[in-house]
């Protein structure tokens, strides 16, 4: 989940909370975006490289989906959960910023809700350029740059979306999700659509395809404001030439 030594520690320190929250079914935002998500990538059985596996659970989504997966983590410790889970046929310890494979190796990369804990975007995406082929794709989630800077007014799925500050320029953010029973502590970075659009350009990467997909009809009430303001941003890439 990782690109540097300071995201690094945070992930390191949180890595059991974190596979507790992933592994609880319907717990948290994916699993009401689950089928959209792998109706957006498609069966395969290319090679795919996970960047920022976490604990595995989009490695074992891609799986499903027919791929041959390789699974790596700047965290060791989510490295060792996604091997318990039988995640991916494939695992690595590594950072996104120099990942430990020759050039053009891969026909996807997936690089699902990883960005935003990347402090240096524009070289892991060159990075997740080398390793792809050439006809190869790149698959990015991040939570919508808008939604990072504003938030609701209230837990009611009709109160306003108040931006208090300014959606431009890029900001650390660090804040805890309580659920379930469960505690979460989130960290990284908050930057606007069109820095990430910049990185990509200087990677060499054009976007191909753009959703904001909306949560399951079957979503509970935490979800419902996120059928009028979207709460992930998806992504294809491809490379330039």
């Amino acid at each position: 989940m990782t690109g540097t030594k300071l995201d690094e520690a945070h992930w390191t320190e949180v890595a059991e909370q974190w596979i507790a929250w992933a592994r609880l079914p319907d717990h948290d935002a994916f699993w009401a975006y689950r089928d959209n998500f792998t109706r957006f990538v498609g069966f395969g059985s290319g090679r795919v490289l996970e960047v920022g596996c976490g604990e595995g659970r989009i490695s074992r989504e891609l799986k499903a989906l027919g791929y041959r997966v390789t699974a790596t983590d700047a965290v060791a410790a989510m490295v060792e959960a996604a091997r318990q889970a039988d995640s991916a046929e494939e695992y690595r310890v590594a950072g996104a910023g120099a990942l430990p494979f020759a050039d053009a190796q891969f026909d996807l990369v997936m690089a699902y809700n990883v960005l935003m804990d990347i402090e240096d975007v524009p070289a892991a995406l060159r990075e997740m350029r080398r390793v792809m082929k050439r006809d190869g794709v790149l698959f990015i989630s991040l939570v919508h740059p808008f939604r990072d800077r504003g938030r609701f007014a209230g837990p009611e799925p009709d109160a306003p979306f108040v931006v208090e500050g300014s959606y431009f320029g890029r900001e650390r953010f660090e804040g805890e999700e309580r659920h379930g029973g469960l505690t979460m502590h989130f960290a990284g970075w908050s930057q606007p659509l069109e820095d990430y659009m910049a990185a990509l350009e200087q990677a060499g990467l054009a976007v191909v395809a753009l959703r904001e997909p909306v949560p399951d009809d079957t979503a509970d009430d935490r979800l419902r404001s996120y059928r009028r303001i979207p709460l992930f941003l998806w992504l294809k890439a491809r490379a330039l030439g």
